[in-house]
């Protein structure tokens, strides 16, 4: 029971003290709206709302994880409250599974809001919701541990930002959000299909469009496969870095 006392009291710790900082917000919440307007007001066709959806709420789970953990796991490294947070009585493995839980539900949040926006001006009947949500929580898990990995490698709140900046960017154009795959050179596809943001995307494009190119079953297991490494790799690093 102290267990689960620790990890809920420490959730809600961050939920309080970093969720609405600037960073979260205009990385999180702002940007992507942003990005994905300015992608409208550039466009010379028509705006399929409901067939850029799936990539705007992949954009705004990755921007939306990564600051959260950016802020949170750097900033509590920097001021050392991270070196008393070990001396609560849990493990280590629930202890970060504790600091990151709350980045998955912010990723899962920012999610709903292009979703409940779209629904007000498009007919967003026929798609399959439950593989909607599944997917946007696989995204927000696979998200939050590489801002976790990034995080734990630097020891400045702008560093992990800035490195961030280098995952995240490329993905935009590289992870079928908003380019078609099949329009990139052939030489970058490859690195598109080892992305785990690609798979993401493509699930949330069969569940609510029917139009994804990858069979789901590979995309979940690829994104599993990224969480175990991801989170394996992160401890190693906690445990090289930070554990003396």
């Amino acid at each position: 029971m102290k267990k689960w006392i620790a990890f809920w009291s420490i959730l809600m710790k961050d939920m309080k003290m970093y969720y609405l900082k600037p960073p979260n917000i205009s990385w999180g919440l702002i940007f992507p709206f942003a990005w994905t307007l300015m992608f409208f007001v550039r466009s010379e066709k028509a705006i399929d709302i409901r067939g850029v959806l799936p990539g705007v709420m992949s954009l705004a789970v990755l921007f939306g994880t990564t600051s959260m953990l950016a802020v949170t796991i750097t900033f509590e490294r920097k001021s050392r409250s991270f070196e008393r947070l070990l001396l609560a009585p849990i493990s280590l493995n629930l202890l970060m599974l504790a600091k990151t839980s709350g980045a998955i539900i912010f990723g899962i949040l920012n999610a709903m809001f292009p979703a409940i926006i779209a629904s007000f001006v498009v007919d967003l009947s026929g798609i399959n919701w439950f593989t909607t949500i599944l997917s946007i929580i696989f995204i927000a898990v696979t998200s939050t541990f590489l801002g976790l990995f990034i995080s734990v490698s630097v020891s400045e709140v702008f560093e992990a930002q800035t490195f961030s900046n280098f995952v995240r960017f490329p993905m935009m154009f590289l992870c079928d959000l908003f380019i078609p795959i099949e329009k990139l050179p052939a030489i970058i596809r490859p690195i598109s299909y080892a992305l785990p943001l690609t798979h993401g995307a493509d699930i949330l494009k069969t569940s609510i469009n029917a139009d994804g190119i990858i069979p789901s079953w590979i995309s979940f297991l690829v994104l599993i496969g990224y969480t175990l490494v991801l989170f394996l790799m992160s401890m190693r690093n906690i445990q090289k870095r930070w554990i003396y």
